[in-house]
């Protein structure tokens, strides 16, 4: 008698396919996952900011962005981009025409090695002036830690148009090599944005900065 053994059944071929299918539904739901994650914080990019980290911050609110509830253009608001070309705008127009004068001259030759100054705050109205003060001794708790940084309108050198902010995207570093043949100088240590005009600093070179606003005579009442 013979006997006949039953034919090998075939390898099953559904389990490649199984598996396959289950690898496609986890990555469809990872994506998913992805999509449905909250996106980080958008960062911007333009100007300085407006805390006091870093060399290139400015450690009170500056005027000049669009949006922030500040005073308008009328009052030294500065839109974002600003250059000091833009003298269809008060904060640059009403600057010393001496200074403006050389501020142009030293953005013309700086353009030629990449660097752009754009204006953070120029020329300001006394209230606007007023404004700025009252919002730095909130913020740093008095009077005299506030005058480090914030002048008050009688003697503010913003609001007689005789000094300009500048943003911190290389102005610094170019004016600090380049800045005195204009008789652009750095006027306080703490605050390597801000400038005024020295006519004599060509010949001689810029003084000696102060270490901050409260120790400039010229601001004492």
């Amino acid at each position: 008698m013979s006997h006949h053994r039953p034919a090998p059944r075939a390898a099953r071929r559904t389990r490649p396919a199984v598996l396959a299918l289950l690898a496609v539904v986890a990555v469809l739901g990872l994506a998913a996952c992805l999509r449905s994650s909250p996106a980080p914080p958008a960062t911007s990019s333009t100007g300085p900011s407006t805390s006091s980290t870093g060399p290139d911050a400015s450690p009170v609110t500056r005027p000049g962005r669009e949006g922030d509830g500040q005073d308008g253009e009328a009052d030294g608001h500065v839109p974002d981009g600003t250059t000091v070309f833009a003298d269809e705008l008060p904060a640059v127009a009403n600057l010393d025409p001496a200074l403006l004068a050389a501020l142009q001259a030293a953005a013309t030759d700086a353009e030629r090695d990449g660097v752009t100054f754009f204006v953070n705050s120029g020329w300001r109205s006394p209230g606007y002036q007023e404004q700025l003060l009252r919002e730095a001794v909130a913020q740093y708790g008095s009077a005299a830690e506030a005058a480090r940084w914030v002048a008050t309108a009688d003697t503010s050198s913003h609001v007689s148009g005789d000094a300009v902010d500048l943003a911190q995207t290389g102005a610094s570093q170019w004016l600090a090599e380049h800045g005195a043949a204009y008789g652009l100088c750095q006027v306080y240590r703490n605050e390597p944005w801000h400038y005024e005009l020295r006519a004599d600093a060509a010949g001689r070179g810029c003084p000696e900065p102060y270490v901050d606003p409260s120790q400039d005579p010229r601001l004492q009442q």
